[in-house]
């Protein structure tokens, strides 16, 4: 397990930590502030008509849906690979992972291409991605008594709240190593 997988239980992966240091280095206008509120941004995107996220440090971009090359004998949750600028990456089904039910993958889903260990990338399909949301570190909390497999954290937004994906979790019980 490299220092950019999750840590021990409890503790951070090296990926939070980047995103903690630089949340506490810059203030919400971008500039090094003394005592700046320590933040997190996600990106919030929908599955199944609830919202989820994902740590926005672990986010390459986010791409309209391609056209798909079906793996031989690959899980269900994957649905195959995408050529994008000369790479290959493999795209998972996030809702078919979550145990939402598979989804049919038409114009309006998006493929949120994220960082790996050594170069890898993954693409998790989702129905829509909506915003990079911005909180105090202190709303996030811990995903007690969900399926915590997958969800790690959650936070208020609006009146209700967003799941925040663990996804080195959710890519290695699914044999994928992003």
């Amino acid at each position: 397990m490299s220092d950019l997988e999750s840590g021990a239980a409890g503790t951070p992966s090296t990926w939070q930590q980047v995103a903690r240091d630089a949340a506490t280095t810059f203030g919400r206008d971008g500039r090094a502030e003394g005592a700046a509120e320590l933040l997190r941004e996600i990106l919030v995107f929908g599955l199944d008509g609830s919202d989820y996220a994902v740590a926005v440090e672990r986010v390459r971009e986010i791409v309209r849906m391609k056209a798909l090359t079906h793996v031989p004998r690959a899980p269900a949750w994957m649905l195959g690979v995408v050529a994008l600028r000369g790479e290959v990456v493999e795209v998972v089904d996030l809702r078919r992972r979550l145990g939402l039910g598979a989804s049919t993958p038409d114009r309006s889903h998006r493929i949120i291409v994220l960082h790996g260990d050594t170069d890898q990338v993954t693409g998790l399909l989702v129905d829509a991605v909506s915003e990079v949301y911005r909180l105090p570190e202190d709303q996030v909390l811990p995903a007690q008594g969900l399926d915590t497999d997958c969800v790690a954290e959650v936070c208020p937004r609006g009146d209700a709240f967003v799941s925040i994906i663990d996804v080195d979790r959710t890519l290695e019980l699914g044999g994928v190593h992003a």
